[in-house]
């Protein structure tokens, strides 16, 4: 029963980024505008933050397990509905129910799997899974949207969740043990807040590199989600590393803050748009990640009864800081590629005058670019249609596709400049986040 109530977690956190790179998929299919295709994002993760609290406060009034599997049936629901949507309205709706029914099943989740193994074990089974969703997401939607569509990335998650119902039923709740009382206690401020710093930072990680690997460097969403793999793996990696090496609880917090925020600040500045120069960099945010999330999850809710009450807090905090970073840097990496197309038209402007081609080629080239780009405005543009309607005599066929590489290295150039903003603006959040792990000390008194 465990293991269907631990991938349930796993799927739940897993969609606050799943559909990131499936997002020009969904814009396509769904003719839908950049700004309502960011809703599915942002909806669901703005609704699961704000629901999580209200849920924990509501789990002790109703049955464990029929609290649980309503939350969980909620979920497998709305995820079918997003499979089937055909407008983006129905798409952001269905979002925001599957976030619903998400914050229900995460708090009941959580009870089940305490009263399966035990406090310590349940609430570390509990956190895990969160952390591998959460580093998952974006790869598993990548993958599928390549291989199937993005429909399938809701399509998939149906019958995993669907089976947890029936283990959120069976599992017996746990008894209460004599002689302690359900104290309550007040949230771990400082926990929470930290936590939600770095989930804003961390949106820079999970969200932005995807968008300019696929929509800046032009890789496929499939490449994409194998490059960013990075980021799941060393999460992983960095349990066992802390383990053999047992800092302090507050050490670890801080150097994951600082792994987070040295690779935010690789990724803004890569020598050039070669997948391997985000490899490093991603593989400290990965570390970061691994060293930090699970750690001050513990943090908020060690020793603070009701249980639920205060992982409805670390849930919200989670989930409002990713609102908060896709708040602050979207319209940023946005303004940023707008500065970007002048100084990027120019320089395709002048390559085209330097190029070996004939006046007229170069007149009909000229032609072409010009259109892709007024029809592509707003994004970084795909130059190839332009060349392959071209109707070229054989010897400047060569000089054309030197042409089409020179041009499309100066828009990885631009692209990667207009991210760079963002990704220091995400490292500036991993480092505000650090600050509030410092301890502050009290004046002695004379």
């Amino acid at each position: 029963m465990a293991p269907l109530l631990a991938v349930t977690v796993a799927l739940v956190l897993a969609d606050s980024a799943v559909v990131t790179l499936a997002l020009p998929d969904i814009l396509q299919h769904l003719d839908a505008s950049v700004g309502q295709v960011a809703w599915v994002l942002i909806a669901y993760n703005l609704v699961l933050g704000l629901a999580a609290v209200p849920a924990a406060m509501g789990f002790s009034r109703v049955n464990t397990r029929i609290f649980s599997a309503t939350g969980i049936a909620v979920f497998v629901g709305a995820s079918a509905v997003c499979a089937m949507a055909g407008s983006i309205d129905v798409l952001i709706v269905a979002r925001c129910v599957q976030a619903i029914g998400g914050a229900l099943a995460l708090v009941g989740c959580l009870e089940q799997l305490v009263a399966e193994h035990g406090e310590r074990r349940g609430v570390a089974t509990w956190v895990t899974a969160g952390v591998i969703g959460t580093a998952l997401g974006p790869v598993v939607g990548g993958l599928l949207t390549q291989a199937i569509s993005w429909q399938a990335i809701f399509v998939v998650q149906v019958p995993f969740a669907a089976l947890a119902v029936p283990a959120a039923l069976a599992v017996r709740p746990a008894r209460a043990v004599p002689g302690i009382a359900p104290d309550r206690h007040r949230p771990a401020v400082r926990a929470n807040v930290t936590l939600a710093l770095l989930s804003a930072a961390l949106t820079a990680a999970l969200f932005l590199l995807v968008l300019l690997l696929v929509q800046g460097w032009g890789r496929s969403p499939a490449t994409a989600a194998i490059t960013v793999s990075v980021v799941p793996i060393a999460a992983l990696a960095a349990r066992p590393l802390a383990r053999l090496l047992q800092p302090p609880p507050g050490v670890e917090i801080a150097v994951g803050c600082f792994l987070v925020a040295g690779g935010l600040l690789g990724l803004a500045l890569p020598p050039s748009a070669n997948l391997a120069w985000t490899i490093a960099p991603q593989a400290l945010v990965g570390l970061g990640l691994g060293l930090t999330v699970d750690r001050l999850t513990f943090r908020a809710m060690e020793m603070r009864l009701p249980r639920a009450r205060h992982a409805g807090w670390t849930i919200g905090a989670r989930h409002v800081g990713v609102v908060l970073g896709l708040a602050i840097l979207t319209p940023v990496f946005t303004a940023d590629l707008q500065d970007a197309q002048v100084p990027a038209q120019e320089a395709i402007t002048s390559l085209v005058l330097d190029s070996p081609l004939t006046p007229q080629d170069k007149i009909a080239v000229a032609q072409a670019l010009g259109s892709e780009l007024t029809s592509q405005q707003g994004q970084v543009p795909d130059l190839h249609p332009a060349f392959a309607e071209l109707n070229l005599d054989p010897e400047e066929r060569s000089a054309a596709a030197q042409l089409e590489r020179d041009l499309n290295a100066q828009l990885e150039r631009a692209a990667t400049r207009a991210f760079r903003d963002s990704f220091l603006i995400g490292a500036g959040l991993a480092l505000l986040a650090l600050l509030t792990v410092i301890p502050l000390r009290r004046r002695r008194k004379p």
